[in-house]
């Protein structure tokens, strides 16, 4: 079973754990400006550790489709404060950001994982993880960036492109000098996807596990469930249970998640009735 090797932390992954979003933003596509500042956004954090979090995802800056660009400074602007009042909370931080400099910043405060949806792509990116020496990473898949991606995303065959990105992406972190047990692979659910797309990566989602590392994946309230299920992105709670357990059913080690009660609760049920058993 794998153990997530971060900062300040051993994260053992023989359970599901669950990492709570904490969007530090005024535009994030379902919470955007409900916790922009920092006084707000630290209650918030201390509320979803009260709920269950065990890990916390700290965003400056949107990635909805359509989102714009922030520079170095105006995402630090938002996040800083944040960070250096959540590392006091004792579970570890991840920072969700692809900008090199934001990344060192956020490290050298003692943040524990660094969440890039550009998997490392940034100049420079991979530089500064490696020379950390301990940090987390998490590497996504995306097609195009933000402003474009859901434009008219096309595969040959999606699972393929989603590993064989992710493998090759794994392979020049490592080749930096980073040990593979800092390494979290996401699919990258609703990043230059189509529902069909993503659906059809949650039902191989299993032979996304034969890379060797863990999977940490981000359904929340995604507009695939809205496109499935015909509901706003405020009543998708339903449906962001149902994605989180087939997700952990079918392997996946970190759900990432904006209501964290309500999912921890839910995977207290299923392992309860003996679930997940991925491998049985």
């Amino acid at each position: 079973m794998f153990t997530w090797h971060t900062t300040r932390f051993q994260i053992d992954l023989s359970r599901p754990q669950v990492m709570g979003i904490v969007n530090v933003t005024p535009d994030s596509f379902s919470d955007g400006g409900q916790h922009a500042d920092t006084r707000q956004a630290l209650a918030h954090c201390e509320q979803l550790i009260k709920d269950g979090a065990d890990i916390l995802d700290l965003g400056g800056e949107s990635t909805r489709p359509g989102a714009p660009t922030l520079t170095v400074e105006a995402e630090w602007a938002r996040l800083e404060g944040v960070i250096r009042g959540a590392l006091s909370l004792g579970v570890p931080l991840s920072i969700d950001t692809c900008k090199a400099e934001v990344m060192r910043r956020a490290l050298d405060l003692g943040a524990d994982i660094i969440n890039d949806i550009r998997g490392l792509e940034d100049e420079g990116a991979v530089d500064v993880v490696a020379r950390h020496g301990a940090c987390g990473v998490c590497l996504m898949h995306m097609q195009g960036d933000p402003a474009t991606m859901q434009l008219r995303p096309i595969y040959p065959d999606v699972v393929d492109e989603v590993k064989g990105y992710l493998s090759q992406r794994a392979e020049v972190v490592r080749a930096a000098g980073v040990a593979q047990a800092r390494i979290t692979l996401d699919p990258g659910i609703g990043f230059g996807k189509t529902p069909e797309h993503n659906f059809r990566l949650l039902r191989e989602q299993a032979s996304l596990l034969e890379m060797g590392y863990p999977l940490l994946i981000g359904w929340s309230r995604k507009s695939s469930l809205g496109a499935l299920t015909g509901r706003p992105v405020g009543e998708r709670l339903a449906a962001s249970l149902s994605a989180a357990l087939a997700g952990v059913q079918r392997g996946a080690h970190i759900v990432r998640v904006h209501d964290v009660a309500e999912t921890v609760d839910a995977l207290k049920v299923w392992a309860a009735a003996g679930l997940p058993d991925p491998l049985a």
